[in-house]
Parts: structure tokens; C-alpha cells; sequence
């Protein structure tokens, strides 16, 4: 059996939902397809919109003890929150992270599904989820976290992928050692001489942390269908940083 890893979601962190929702759709021409009431016993309200056959994840905490709203102290503000990846070989990706040593922060065994969510402070950057979906090898299949009927949520005239998750910190080189490690993938370097990692569908590319934010998840690649017109949208409601860049959420979106 071959060994894959995909890149199926990104987890986003926010003050208040609604206004990055918003901005999602209106920029990018998203769609919500499933909000789950069962993020209420971590303390979050959450939002998914698929991006192809990935998906974009909002979360926002509704309780002042939750984890995510210490992380938004840690980090100043809304932000890139969790690497969501899938894999077809969870015993092996199980006995990897225990021969490491690296701790379990969060679990769910399900016949159909199971959650490998990794201690960040063994990880570092960010929040490293392993997930594994019954019967879903193909990329179009269940997922299911984004509910029974996601595809029907799909759109996808302005983007129609996630090609890369961006990680920043002040030692990019041994903290994607350290994914590297973890991921059992090679280290390759992206066009900017930066080293990434390469999934199976997408990237995960360390880069130096040149703002005050510290070490997160601080950007994402998405592949632009209709370019012009994600543009126009975010210079419309004040998100556009270059010709390349929109920032939503506290997180620098790139169009590829």
C-alpha cells in the first residue's frame, strides 16, 4: 500500500466569526456547509467552506478558558489555528508520534473516523492533526467533520484548491525538521529557497517570522479560478495587501 498524507483542512481562529465567514465568501466565493454543534464542548462556535475537495474551518471561542482564546492572546489577534491533514495508514502514523515522544492533545475514535491531534508544544508551529476517514481514498469522498453532504457547499468559480499552508517561525529549518520528522516526508525547497514539505496535494512551507506574532501558522496558498474578481472583492472591503495577497483573519492569503 502506498503511504499518503493530504492536506484536507485549515483551521483559522477568530474574535468573532461572522466578519471572516463573510469575508471568505465574498472574496473568495465560499460557501458554508456545515456548522457543527459539537465544537461546543472545546468552548468554540465553527463554520466550514469547502475549497475543492479541502476545506477552509473558522473557529471562535464562546468561553474565556477555551484553548483557542489563550491562543489568541498568545498571538495578538485572529490567526491561522491548525494543519488538518489525512492519512490511509493510522497505525503507523500512531506508532511514529509515540516513538517520538510526542503527546496526544486530542483524540476521537469513531468506526468511521479518527483524530490524531498533536501536542503543539511537541510539534511546534502550530496545532499537527493526522485524521483518517473510512472509505475516504478518494479525494471527493467523506469527510467527516464537514458533515454528510459538504460537496453540495462546494463552490469553486474563484478558488478551487488549497495548495499550501505557510508556517512561520524564528528557526524555520528546525521546526520543519521537526514536521518533517513527524510527517516521515523529506524536506525539498520551495522556489524561494525555503524549506517545505510536499503532501500529497499541497505544501507545508516554513518560512522566518518577520512580524511580532511569533511562531503559527501565519499564511495559505489558494489556487485562484477567477483571480481578478477575488481581487476587486478584497480591495473592496479594505483586505487586499498586494497584487498576490488578500489578509483575512489575521492570515496572509495568497492566490497561486
Amino acid at each position: 500500500m502506498k503511504r499518503w498524507l493530504r492536506l484536507r483542512q485549515i483551521c483559522l481562529v477568530a474574535e468573532e466569526i461572522e466578519p471572516v465567514v463573510a469575508d471568505l465568501e465574498a472574496i473568495f466565493g465560499l460557501s458554508v456547509c456545515h456548522v457543527d454543534p459539537g465544537v461546543a464542548v472545546f468552548g468554540l462556535e465553527n463554520a466550514l467552506l469547502p475549497v475543492g475537495n479541502q476545506f477552509l474551518e473558522v473557529v471562535t471561542p464562546i468561553r474565556d478558558q477555551a484553548a483557542a482564546q489563550r491562543y489568541l492572546k498568545r498571538r495578538g489577534g485572529d490567526g491561522g489555528y491548525m494543519v488538518i491533514t489525512q492519512c490511509n495508514d493510522l497505525p503507523n502514523r500512531r506508532s511514529r508520534v509515540a516513538e517520538l515522544g510526542v503527546r496526544i492533545a486530542f483524540e476521537i475514535d469513531r468506526s468511521d473516523f479518527h483524530c490524531l491531534q498533536l501536542h503543539p508544544a511537541d510539534t511546534g508551529g502550530t496545532f499537527f492533526e493526522i485524521d483518517w476517514q473510512c472509505d475516504g481514498d478518494e479525494p471527493d469522498g467523506p469527510w467527516w467533520p464537514a458533515g454528510p453532504d459538504w460537496q453540495a457547499g462546494r463552490r469553486s468559480d474563484v478558488v478551487s484548491a488549497i495548495r499550501a499552508a505557510e508556517l512561520q517561525s524564528p528557526d524555520p529549518i528546525g521546526l520543519a525538521a521537526r514536521w518533517s520528522e513527524i510527517a516521515e516526508i523529506p524536506l525539498s525547497e520551495d522556489a524561494d529557497g525555503n524549506p517545505s514539505l510536499a503532501l500529497e496535494n499541497a505544501e507545508i512551507r516554513f518560512v522566518r517570522a518577520e512580524d511580532d506574532r511569533g511562531e503559527g501558522l501565519g499564511g495559505v496558498d489558494l489556487c485562484a479560478v477567477d483571480r481578478a474578481r477575488a481581487l476587486d472583492a478584497a480591495r473592496e472591503r479594505s483586505r487586499l495587501i498586494d497584487d498576490n495577497t488578500v489578509l483575512i483573519c489575521g492570515t496572509r492569503f495568497r492566490l497561486r
